[in-house]
This record gives C-alpha cells, structure tokens and sequence, in this order.
C-alpha cells in the first residue's frame, strides 16, 4: 500500500491549526539552555538557609526532577498515537514538548548538583509522588501503545496535562515564587521556573485542545475526565500539606498552597466544559485568542 504523506499533498501543512500555531511559539520561545543559568547566588542563599529551610527545598526539587524525568519518559506513547494517527501538525508540535520535557529534567539535575545535593534524593519523595510518577503515570501513558481510543487519549491527557502539569507542577510553580522569588533567594532556580512556567502554559494549552476536541467528538469523556480529576485531587492534598506546617519553614502556608492547587483544579475543569456547549471551531478560535 503506498504511504500518504500529509506534507506533500495538496493542501501541505495547515498552518492556520491551532497545533501549528504551538509549533511556531515553541521554536520562538523554548530555545533556553539550563547550561546558561548562574546558580552561584543559589549557592550563596542555600548555605544561609536553615536545616529545616534546606529539607523542604530538597524535598521539593526531589519532587519536581522526578516529576521532570517521568514525564519526559512518559510522552513518548502520546508522540507515537498522535502521529499513527496522521495528525502531523500535532506531532510536529509533540516534538519541542518532548525537548523541553528533557530541559526541565535537566534544569533540575543541574541546580541540585550545584547546592552539593549529589546523592540519591529519591528518598525524599512522598508516597503520593511515588504512586503518581512511579505507578500512574507510565501505567497510563504506556496503555496508549496498545489501546489509543478516546478514552484511553483522554485518560492520558487528563493525568499529564491537567493534573501533572495544569495542578501539581502549576502549584509548585507558586510556592517557589511565593516562598523565593518575592524575598530575592535562590535567583537561578526563579529564572528556570520562569522558562518552565512559559513552556508549560504551552503543554498545557495543547492538553486542553486534545481534550476539547475529544469532548466534542464524544461528550460522555467530559465526565470521565472530570471524575478522574476529582480523584486525583485528594493525591494533590497529599503532597502539599506542608509536612503537617500551618506555616511551612520557608515561610508559604499550606492553606494558601491548598487554595491555589483547589483553583487550578476548578479552571482546568470549567475550560474543558465548554467543549460540551460550544462548536469545535469556536473553542479553537477561542485558545489562539488566548495564545
């Protein structure tokens, strides 16, 4: 059977799509280098912290390099269903998201290894990272490479891009700018956070396009989607108890950080609801708009 390929027929690429368009911001704004960050006032600032300060940064960058390489590892069977598919605008986009997966692993690692923390920080990881990264994650990703119906796309986008990304990285992207960035510490972590913040925002746009289009396709996946959320979250609340602190050591309370990743939960969801109501094309029109 000859081989179709989208690039040479008629119509080429469309560059008017709203993965294209993902494709484009991607190659104008994900070009930073982890390599080009200065951690040395990081160096400085983690030598001054107290030990209590120190264990929970060590146990939230512990959380966050997991969470990095996990994901990195765990994109590739989205990637292959995309692009079994024919959704070459997609995939083409997939691709720079599989690299900054790999700069964000990297931007971790290497801000560790510059405070000294070179041994094994596994041991620092909460049960519900370890059940999320070590258990749900590939279990859900890698049942794409034998079942890629819109259940199992919409069960794998909802775990990564809602949940992973649009809740707990989202929320632990607020406790470093609330617990650092507004007291001047830790200056090169603030400065990675920023670029992985902006890639993420494009992570998470495409997730929720995935899922719009899905929901459209068949509405009965938005209540999938928002039970699977829903249970997701008590894992969510797990993680950010502050080790039991009303106010933790660096100084973040955990109700805040609570009501932050509450109000992440609940946009993600009200977003996706308007695949429900809305025609396809309006929604899409609706996120360039918001691009």
């Amino acid at each position: 059977m000859r081989r179709q390929f989208v690039a040479t027929c008629a119509d080429g690429l469309d560059l008017q799509s709203f993965p294209y368009k993902l494709f484009q911001k991607a190659k104008r704004m994900g070009s930073w280098n982890p390599e080009d960050i200065d951690y040395r006032q990081d160096q400085k600032d983690w030598q001054q912290m107290t030990s209590a300060q120190q264990a929970e940064l060590r146990g939230r960058l512990a959380a966050f390099v997991a969470g990095e390489e996990a994901v990195t590892t765990d994109l590739l069977p989205l990637i292959m269903t995309i692009a079994k598919q024919g959704r070459l605008e997609e995939e083409l986009y997939l691709t720079t998201f599989l690299l900054d997966e790999a700069k964000h692993t990297e931007f971790f690692r290497l801000l560790l290894n510059a405070l000294g923390e070179t041994e094994d920080v596994s041991r620092y990881h909460h049960p519900a990272i370890q059940k999320i990264f070590h258990e749900m994650l590939p279990e859900t990703m890698n049942r794409l490479l034998c079942d890629s119906s819109p259940a199992a796309l919409a069960d794998a986008s909802t775990l990564y891009n809602m949940f992973v990304e649009g809740v707990l990285a989202e929320t632990g992207y607020f406790i470093f700018y609330e617990s650092l960035k507004k007291s001047g510490r830790m200056p090169g972590l603030t400065e990675g956070i920023g670029y992985l913040k902006s890639d993420e925002s494009r992570h998470i746009s495409y997730g929720t396009y995935l899922l719009q289009r899905l929901i459209a396709e068949d509405p009965s996946l938005f209540d999938r989607i928002v039970k699977k959320m829903d249970d997701l979250m008590p894992l969510a609340m797990e993680i950010f108890t502050n080790n039991g602190y009303e106010r933790s050591p660096l100084g973040i309370s955990a109700a805040k950080i609570k009501a932050y990743a509450v109000k992440q939960h609940k946009v993600r969801i009200d977003i996706l609801a308007r695949a429900k109501t809305d025609p396809l094309e309006e929604i899409v029109k609706k996120l360039m708009d918001e691009k």
